[in-house]
């Protein structure tokens, strides 16, 4: 059970993170915050939490209403893990490198024929699709690092690619309209709240093939086929017996394999939920290192220099970074997030999950620098 409190006869908070891990007071008060909302069941901290925009990033939420505020700007943001038919041995990382490129330009492919054959409505925000978009988004080209559970059907001779990306405009618009009328909490059978799951519901897959459609763009450039592992969403709303269930930053527990990446130097890890976690935790684990730094002070703290600058296109491990835009080369440098050892280390100390493999990354693709920023890569 994790390390459990009430405030003034709120919700009750759970966190699932030790007392030496990073976690600003910003963030704890942030979910006290949450708790004292009236309707909300329960709260539970993950050892990722960090401050964020509407609450705190790194959590979990459960109420008797639907709050368009806990999911956030980026309804359907998620991470899929996929393996290549290719064995990761034979890749040149420069060459590599130079094939992935294209993946951070827009997709040139038949966007409309893409989404009617997934059967998705038509949006205005379509040509995003295909694309990774800003902030801590990002494509990457993963070797494995270790096996731990040989039954877990990791092969440690394949490539293997990382999608990190979401629903683009789609998010940031169906916050918006909720901004609009106030951002009040809304009911499951209203028509209101009905009109919101709709569109996350459409966000949440439109979401999901764009990562698909990344991975083979991503593929198709390294002449090799992509086979999914695994795939979740992190911030969503699920229904629930026990009522609406929001996680905002934070994977789901019930879903089977779950991959927890650090920075883009340092090692993922796949991991096993446990079915015997802590109902506490809300059916729900990390979703990656969680921020240390802020974006905004992460300015003159690293890239000031050219040789610095220089440095961040590189990873501890001889991979490289694909970044043209010099500010996110900073704001997402690898000292922005928290050690990704101490995150994994409390979901196993907490009961949450156990390590099945890890990967190390060779070529992390982000954003190009004439791509417009959106509003859901800011948060």
């Amino acid at each position: 059970m994790g390390n459990s409190h009430r405030v003034d006869g709120r919700a009750p908070v759970h966190g699932f993170y030790a007392s030496s891990s990073w976690i600003e007071g910003a963030a704890v008060r942030q979910l006290e915050a949450v708790a004292a909302i009236s309707g909300v069941c329960a709260v539970a901290g993950m050892p990722d939490l960090h401050p964020g925009k509407f609450g705190p990033v790194g959590c979990a939420i459960l109420a008797d209403h639907i709050h368009p505020a806990f999911v956030g700007s980026d309804a359907g943001c998620g991470m899929a893990l996929f393996a290549l038919d290719i064995a990761s041995r034979r890749l040149r990382i420069d060459k590599a490198a130079d094939r992935l490129r294209d993946v951070a330009k827009p997709y040139d492919g038949d966007i409309a024929g893409e989404l009617a054959m997934h059967g998705l409505a038509p949006s205005d925000f379509d040509a995003a699709l295909g694309t990774i978009g800003g902030g801590n988004h990002f494509c990457e080209l993963q070797a494995v690092e270790e096996v731990f559970d040989p039954n877990c059907g990791i092969d440690r001779d394949r490539a293997y690619l990382l999608v990190h990306s979401g629903s683009r405009g789609l998010g940031h618009q169906l916050l918006e309209r909720q901004v609009a009328d106030g951002l009040r909490p809304l009911a499951t059978d209203s028509a209101a709240g009905q009109a919101y799951l709709q569109a996350h519901d459409h966000a949440l897959r439109w979401a999901s093939r764009n990562r698909q459609v990344i991975a083979q763009r991503a593929a198709a450039a390294l002449r090799c086929e992509a086979d999914p592992v695994c795939e979740c969403s992190h911030n969503c709303v699920v229904h629930r017996a026990d009522g609406v269930l929001h996680r905002k930053g934070a994977a789901p527990s019930d879903q089977g394999l779950v991959v927890v990446p650090g920075s883009r130097g340092a090692l993922s890890y796949l991991v096993a939920p446990l079915a015997t976690a802590p109902k506490e935790a809300l059916w729900s684990i990390a979703h990656g290192a969680g921020r240390k730094f802020d974006r905004s002070s992460m300015m003159g703290r690293v890239g000031a220099t050219r040789s610095d600058r220089e440095r961040l296109a590189r990873n501890p491990f001889g991979g490289s970074v694909i970044c043209e835009d010099r500010a996110l080369l900073v704001e997402e440098a690898p000292e922005a997030y928290k050690p990704i050892a101490g995150v994994i280390g409390d979901l196993e100390a907490f009961g949450l999950a156990r390590v099945v493999a890890s990967f190390r990354p060779l070529v992390t693709v982000k954003k190009i620098a004439n791509e417009r920023p959106r509003r859901e890569d800011r948060r």
